[in-house]
């Protein structure tokens, strides 16, 4: 049986990632900060691990909750949002603090404890970037706290890359979902988007060369950093 880790799995994207692993068939380990996103997730058959990502000593019990588990895939979606902000607008200590401590100190916390149980299954370790972390492809500054995070996860995942022997690690644009986060006038729905992530990181070890430390659209196409 195959077997997945989802990260920031209580709602959203998160959420559905479970849910189509497990129609599939998937052993999934889940993790949410509360007892009613726990709750949630068990009732979608996954097994659910209590986590803050903000938290060091919240993440310094994952390894041994997984101990002797090899992951086929691991995703890091833990993620928020910055206030939506235009041009160059102040940002404050406490808003900087509160997105960069979600977005990037826990993915860059999360990655080492995660990528050897990746490695033990020459598995595929995917972190929910966004096209807005793009430096290339950037014709806006809206929200740039936000951009800023993204840019910093995309730094992470080629970090991450660099120190991975078997396992394969990919950031992925899931497009614009409509979630709470993306909101109702969104593009595309949240199932169209996890299925063509879940194409990118089932395909990525099969491509290794390629695809390690590289950035994708849900679509499979690569964007530039």
């Amino acid at each position: 049986m195959k077997t997945a880790l989802i990260i920031g799995a209580s709602r959203g994207i998160g959420m559905e990632f479970v849910r189509q692993y497990r129609e599939d068939g998937w052993r999934v380990f889940a993790t949410a900060r509360h007892a009613d996103g726990l709750a949630a997730l068990r009732a979608l058959g996954a097994e659910p691990l209590q986590l803050d990502v903000t938290r060091v000593e919240s993440l310094s019990g994952l390894s041994w909750q997984l101990d002797g588990v090899a992951l086929d895939v691991a995703i890091y979606n833990a993620g928020v949002n910055s206030e939506r902000t235009t041009g160059l607008a102040p940002v404050t200590a406490a808003e900087f603090d509160r997105v960069f401590h979600t977005n990037v100190l826990g993915a860059m916390q999360a990655a080492p404890l995660v990528l050897p149980f990746v490695e033990a299954a020459g598995g595929a370790f995917g972190f929910l970037s966004s096209r807005m972390g793009s430096i290339a492809l950037m014709d806006s500054n809206r929200s740039w706290l936000y951009r800023a995070s993204k840019a910093a996860v995309n730094s992470v995942v080629k970090a991450t890359s660099l120190e991975a022997q078997r396992a394969t690690c990919v950031a992925m644009h899931p497009g614009w979902v409509r979630t709470d986060m993306g909101g109702e006038d969104a593009d595309i729905d949240v199932q169209t988007s996890v299925a063509g992530m879940r194409r990118v990181l089932a395909r990525a070890p099969g491509e290794r060369a390629t695809h390690n430390g590289g950035f994708f659209n849900y679509d499979g196409s690569a964007f530039a950093w």
